[in-house]
């Protein structure tokens, strides 16, 4: 008796629609599944976990094309897991990027979210972007801006 899991059971694990697992499939980024006599696909579980592994890829921003190399390459060859670790490490090295872009990015939307909090706090309107308290209004009150379109209307 095999483990193997249908597609719908795939699709279920790795919340991948069935429509996707077949583009996966026909794209070559997973490795050829069986069939059974009747043609129903069939994936044992180092399937599984491979589909996981390109879901991980794709979602960290590697390309098609390369996430069909890695497949291409071969996971059981001793000569081709130097090739394919070296692509997981650049890989690692483009999240890591990534991560440090999105500490960053998080710094300053926590930054604008304190400044808010400040501006509602203290009552007052600010224009966008100005740090300097003195320039900010009372809530409700006009600012010279609005005045000057007022005037010019």
């Amino acid at each position: 008796m095999t483990s193997a899991l249908g597609i719908r059971e795939v699709s279920e694990q790795t919340g991948l629609s069935i429509d996707t697992l077949r583009w996966y499939e026909r794209e070559g980024l997973i490795p050829l599944v069986e069939r059974t006599s009747t043609g129903q696909r069939r994936y044992p579980p180092a399937a599984v976990r491979f589909i996981r592994l390109v879901q991980a890829l794709r979602r960290t921003g590697m390309p098609v094309a390369e996430v069909r190399h890695f497949v291409q390459l071969g996971g059981g060859r001793l000569e081709n897991h130097p090739v394919r670790l070296a692509l997981l490490e650049e890989q690692r090295r483009s999240i890591e990027r990534q991560v440090d872009q999105l500490h960053e990015d998080l710094a300053v939307l926590t930054g604008k979210m304190a400044e808010y909090r400040r501006l509602i706090d203290a009552g007052l309107d600010c224009e966008d972007d100005v740090e300097v308290p003195e320039t900010c209004s009372p809530a409700g009150a006009e600012t010279g801006t609005a005045r000057h379109l007022r005037s010019t209307a």
